[in-house]
């Protein structure tokens, strides 16, 4: 068994876990900085004192790498993980971050005249910028992060010996997905990218972080890893969040609070909660910063890059909105983890209109790996989502404030197929805006059909993969009239005439301007109850 990592900063609970796991696995633990001590015969505020950080950093470096040799449980100084061979070293080893927050650690560690990096200093001051600097470092190398604050040392134990049996090497580490745009900017794919949010910031005075209520306990964590003041915008969960009066409310918050240009948002949840965040970013002193930390699928794989933005102001839609790119977007395959299935079809639905417009390989992971894409854990859906991200963010890299589509030269427009019908399915049924959408790629794979630009075969296949990931793909006869009317009201709509993204066959698409009405309501009548 190769050995495993306790990372994290000082108090987190490294030197009190290390032990009993070691116990319940039946291998030994060594404390890496007990064993430096007793090969040196002085503390490590003796090195620090006498021969400097820099010759500890290499005692530090040669000894951790030496152990990591031997099965074990390893529990390593807070700063080992910043240097880059103890880094490397890890690679292929369980490790796990025992995550605390500043006040938690200073508590726990009270004046501990031992740690020569606190000495003579504000412990929580000291401690935040510790973590807003190390806390990259930490979500990038853990194959686990476990929350210790406020877990008893039992939970804590049982969750890193259950990671341990269940480990594999190789895996699914993330990637950066890079976008060009008028700021190019980066989109970090993994487990615990999150906590990379203040390399993604940079420094800064002031950040707001814009949530709902059920996030508050997470968003105030990911607010401990930076070294700023901090400002929580609590606002209403789903579209209630894009209502005129909560962005009003974010805008005195944000004056209250005082950011300034140099100062930043981020919008951290779901779909709705993005877009706000966004438009207040977009509009605050005619725009700051703004980072998109997405939590559920339907989020990263589509509100999260893009840059749009916007509040609704009436049953038409984002009608009042911006193009505002963000600085960042950190889309963390660990906020997946808790969600059940029906949760993900929403984003699911997303994936596959991505793969009918532009990627076969990201068909063949739905059609084929179907029930491993609702295991959060899953390879298959972490490449998935990737493929995903890259797929949006190349449309949208070329075409940054959707210009007009027309015949088969098919830009960012490409990325409404199935919206013309689905937006007014969501509006009228209140469904999510996946599962609206699957309802509307059906719909635009019928009437491309009927208009005889694609075959029944190619339709029956985006019909066939829909259900299978368990989306509807039909909505009520009797409300066509109310959805025609709420068609035009689409913003996507120029002047009077309907435009339809239709597609010949996967990756080949076309733009459809007024279709025939008698065209329109047979096509609806297909896929209606």
């Amino acid at each position: 068994m190769n050995a495993i990592a306790l990372i994290g900063l000082s108090g987190s609970g490294k030197s009190t876990v290390g032990p009993l796991l070691a116990e319940r696995l039946g291998l030994p633990h060594l404390d890496v900085d007990l064993v430096l001590e007793q090969r040196e015969g002085r503390t490590i505020r003796e090195i620090f004192d006498t021969d400097g950080e820099p010759y500890f950093r290499a005692l530090e470096r040669e000894i951790t790498i030496e152990l990591l040799a031997a099965p074990g449980v390893l529990s390593l100084g807070g700063g080992a993980p910043m240097t880059r061979a103890i880094a490397d070293a890890l690679d292929g080893h369980p490790v796990v971050w025992l995550r605390v927050e500043p006040e938690s650690s200073a508590q726990r560690i009270g004046r501990d005249e031992g740690r020569p990096l606190l000495a003579g200093q504000d412990a929580v001051v000291r401690l935040r910028k510790m973590l807003s600097e190390r806390a990259p470092t930490y979500a990038r190398l853990a194959s686990l992060a476990v929350d210790t604050d406020h877990a008893s040392v039992d939970s804590v134990v049982d969750a890193v010996a259950a990671h341990v049996a269940s480990f594999e090497p190789g895996r699914y580490i993330g990637e950066v997905i890079p976008v060009t745009a008028d700021k190019p900017y980066e989109v970090r794919v993994g487990r615990g990218v999150s906590f990379e949010l203040s390399q993604a910031l940079g420094p800064r005075s002031r950040v707001a972080i814009i949530h709902t209520a059920s996030l508050t306990r997470e968003a105030r964590r990911l607010g401990s890893t930076l070294d700023s003041d901090v400002v929580f915008i609590e606002v209403p969960a789903g579209r209630e969040a894009k209502r005129p009066q909560t962005l009003t409310m974010a805008w005195r918050r944000l004056s209250r609070a005082g950011l300034t240009r140099d100062d930043a948002v981020v919008g951290f949840g779901e779909g709705p909660t993005i877009e706000l965040a966004g438009f207040v970013a977009a509009t605050w002193l005619r725009g700051i910063d703004f980072v998109s930390v997405p939590t559920t699928l339907l989020a990263m794989v589509d509100t999260a890059i893009g840059g749009k933005t916007g509040i609704d102001i009436g049953s038409g839609g984002d009608v009042a909105g911006a193009f505002w790119e963000p600085a960042a977007a950190l889309c963390d395959m660990d906020h997946l983890t808790d969600l059940g299935p029906e949760s993900l079809r929403g984003g699911m639905a997303e994936m596959a209109k991505h793969g009918f417009v532009a990627d076969p390989r990201t068909l063949h992971l739905l059609e084929t790996r179907t029930q491993r894409m609702f295991d959060p854990e899953s390879q298959e859906l972490a490449e998935a989502v990737a493929r995903s991200i890259r797929i949006k963010t190349s449309i949208v890299s070329k075409d940054l404030r959707e210009s007009r589509s027309e015949g088969t030269r098919v830009g960012r427009e490409l990325l409404n197929y199935g919206h013309t019908l689905g937006r007014a399915v969501e509006r009228h049924s209140g469904w999510g805006h996946g599962e609206a959408v699957s309802v509307g790629i059906i719909y635009a794979a019928t009437l491309s059909r009927l208009l005889g630009h694609s075959s029944r075969a190619f339709a029956e296949r985006q019909q066939t993969l829909l259900e299978r990931l368990g989306l509807p793909t039909r909505y009520r006869g009797d409300v066509w009239p109310a959805l025609r009317r709420a068609m035009n009201k689409d913003k996507k709509t120029h002047g009077t005439a309907l435009r339809f993204v239709l597609l010949e066959d996967v990756a080949k698409p076309r733009i459809e301007v007024a279709p025939p009405e008698d065209v329109l309501r047979a096509a609806y009548g297909e896929v209606s109850d």
